[in-house]
């Protein structure tokens, strides 16, 4: 038996345009799945004390996957850090960590808006530079700074472990306000932040990526808090395209394939697998509905087709899409079976409702 989970960010067309948006979708392989398919779950943007939600639905999704539904609930961005410094070679032995993103939050009329951080494009080498500018700044209070990759760096402060963080996409394009970290740590944080901020204005690596037209780094975000010993959980024996911080949810998975085609993740017949199809997220963050769009008809091609074909081959048994937006979550389950509903017609009413 082979099942397949698929994860889609932002496939999900935000209400407000889902009509228009999906007059304008040619994705007939889409339409037969989701037609054919049973709703399995439904997760909306449930309250929160504070109002709103610190990780998207897909992230939500993603650790409650990976660290079992009996995980501790509370309002604060997944706690990956750990996992991810191990991913990329760094070994945590205590105390508790966070991720640290470099990143660039532009003056809006009366606020300050965090920028996508797919945006940044910083190279390795202007990295270490800043890396080397901020932590002996992090050391002056105490604080280890770790190197992971140009975008990624780990902090140590175990005395900020109470902080309720929000992910850099939870974020990305909205007043920063409300998505600061929250405890009776934050200005802790805030006051190394600005250090690091004093520090970067003006220096001669922002003023040379000005030049050429690239968006300066000007502040740090603070996400992702663990401790050491945080440990996740699979149970999944393969996973395909995990990237950026979410692979370190694939470092638990007894195979990981960081780039594959649905022609090989289909002939590597996982037992259960996870896939990530992440391309809709940059427009989707960006409002740029057009490429979204395109976005979706790629993944028709390249995806949803070849994975119609293989369910009716009985290449694969049973197939799930979990296709989210950012303030909710559906699932599709699908199998050969069911797409012998003949009488059923495809349609996206059921992505689109």
């Amino acid at each position: 038996m082979s099942h397949l989970d698929i994860l889609l960010p932002f496939a999900l067309p935000p209400a407000e345009l889902a009509a228009d948006l999906c007059k304008a979708l040619r994705t007939p392989a889409l339409a037969s799945l989701v037609a054919r398919s049973r709703v399995e779950h439904v997760l909306p943007q449930e309250e929160t004390a504070e109002g709103f939600h610190r990780a998207l639905p897909h992230e939500r999704w993603l650790e409650q996957a990976f660290r079992g539904k009996d995980a501790p609930e509370r309002n604060s961005s997944p706690p990956i850090a750990p996992a991810l410094m191990r991913s990329l070679g760094n070994e945590p032995d205590t105390g508790h960590w966070f991720v640290v993103q470099p990143v660039h939050i532009h003056i809006a009329r009366d606020h300050l808006v965090l920028t996508d951080t797919r945006k940044l494009m910083l190279p390795e080498q202007e990295a270490r530079a800043l890396f080397d500018i901020a932590a002996p700044l992090f050391d002056d209070y105490g604080k280890t700074l770790l190197y992971g990759d140009a975008g990624i760096w780990f902090v140590r402060a175990d005395d900020w472990c109470a902080l309720h963080t929000s992910t850099p996409d939870a974020a990305s394009g909205h007043n920063i306000d409300i998505w600061m970290p929250r405890g009776p740590t934050e200005r802790d944080w805030r006051k190394v932040q600005n250090e690091v901020q004093m520090h970067w204005f003006n220096h001669a690596i922002n003023e040379a990526r000005e030049a050429r037209g690239l968006k300066p780094v000007n502040s740090l975000w603070l996400w992702g808090g663990a401790s050491a010993d945080a440990l996740l959980t699979s149970h999944y024996t393969n996973t395909f395209n995990l990237s950026d911080w979410i692979k370190s949810f694939g470092t638990v998975a007894p195979a990981r394939t960081t780039s594959a085609t649905a022609q090989e993740v289909i002939a590597a017949k996982p037992q259960r697998g996870l896939v990530v199809l992440d391309t809709l997220l940059e427009p989707a963050l960006s409002n740029d509905w057009s490429l979204w769009l395109d976005g979706m008809h790629a993944l028709e091609e390249h995806w949803f087709a070849p994975l119609l074909e293989a369910l009716r081959s009985g290449a694969i048994d049973h197939l799930s899409l979990i296709a989210t937006h950012d303030s909710g979550l559906s699932q599709f389950a699908v199998s050969r079976l069911s797409l012998r509903k003949f009488w059923v017609k495809p349609s996206l009413a059921p992505l689109c409702s």
